[in-house]
């Protein structure tokens, strides 16, 4: 039985990929060969954008594969180099961005889960702090950067504060959650053995709840990951959101696809550490 099952899921994953294949090679095949747009104007004059975008052209067209995945080779065969202010590789710009993700997010770790342990564990601080978080939680990172810029007075350490306030609503609310959640009898048991709380904490309700606290590093890695390329379109100077813009505002639309690919490919390598961490974690369990 455990064999017919096995080679089931074998054969179903094959199957996916290969079907996952060939929706590739059929969406990037129409794409190449709807490669020309209608054209623009019909005989109208055209207006200064459209001059711009390549309406003066006899078409306009979004670049095809060929033309993004040539840019790739160029951009991915020197990703480090720096000419300047406005021109650095991609491996440089995502460092940046790295760099902002990961220290907010580390920040906003620091103190989500500790919080979170409180409330989990302490009514009395749920009820008192719950207000607040039902405030301050629906409250877009974006609309934080203003007043970060005008309180901190740089933008490097405002981009951080961003993702500082995005990332630590889903660890702090899952945390809680999670440490709400551990069975009663174990934290009678732990008592039984007369544990201090901070042991009761650490070897009782931590590993239990760790599959969801890791559930909200998750989402909060995702979300921090989205922000950071918005906020570095407005903050400017470096980092893939600054990258994105700028190609934009030099109108090579091929560089824009370019860098969307690698922000999906990064985001997607984000989650799958940290769902090797909840796995590895689950399965000590």
């Amino acid at each position: 039985m455990d064999r017919t099952t096995t080679e089931w899921k074998l054969s179903l994953n094959a199957r996916a990929t290969l079907l996952a294949v060939l929706l590739l090679v059929v969406g990037l095949g129409l794409w190449e060969g709807l490669e020309r747009a209608p054209v623009l104007g019909g005989g109208e004059e055209l207006s200064e954008y459209e001059l711009l975008m390549g309406g003066a052209d006899e078409t306009a067209r979004v670049p095809p594969p060929s033309a993004i995945l040539e840019r790739a080779w160029v951009e991915l065969s020197n990703p480090f180099y720096d000419a300047g202010p406005n021109d650095k590789g991609i491996g440089i710009q995502l460092g940046y961005s790295l760099y902002r993700v990961l220290t907010g997010y580390l920040m906003a770790a620091v103190i989500a889960i500790p919080v979170g342990f409180l409330i989990g564990m302490s009514p009395l601080m749920y009820r008192a702090l719950n207000p607040y978080i039902q405030v301050l939680r629906p409250i877009s990172p974006l609309a934080w950067m203003p007043l970060a810029l005008f309180i901190i007075r740089d933008a490097e350490a405002s981009a951080i504060f961003v993702i500082f306030i995005c990332s630590i609503w889903p660890m702090l609310l899952n945390t809680a959650f999670g440490v709400a959640g551990v069975r009663r009898d174990w934290v009678n048991v732990a008592r039984t053995h007369e544990l201090s709380p901070l042991k009761t904490a650490f070897k009782v309700i931590l590993p239990a709840a760790a599959p969801t606290i890791l559930t909200g590093m998750r989402i909060s890695i995702g979300i921090a990951w989205l922000v950071i390329v918005a906020a570095e379109m407005l903050v400017g100077g470096t980092g893939i959101g600054y990258f994105v813009w700028n190609e934009w505002n030099n109108l090579d639309l091929t560089s824009v696809i370019f860098a969307i690919l690698v922000i999906g490919v990064v985001g997607m390598l984000l989650d799958l550490a940290l769902s090797s961490v909840a796995r590895l974690v689950t399965y000590q369990e």
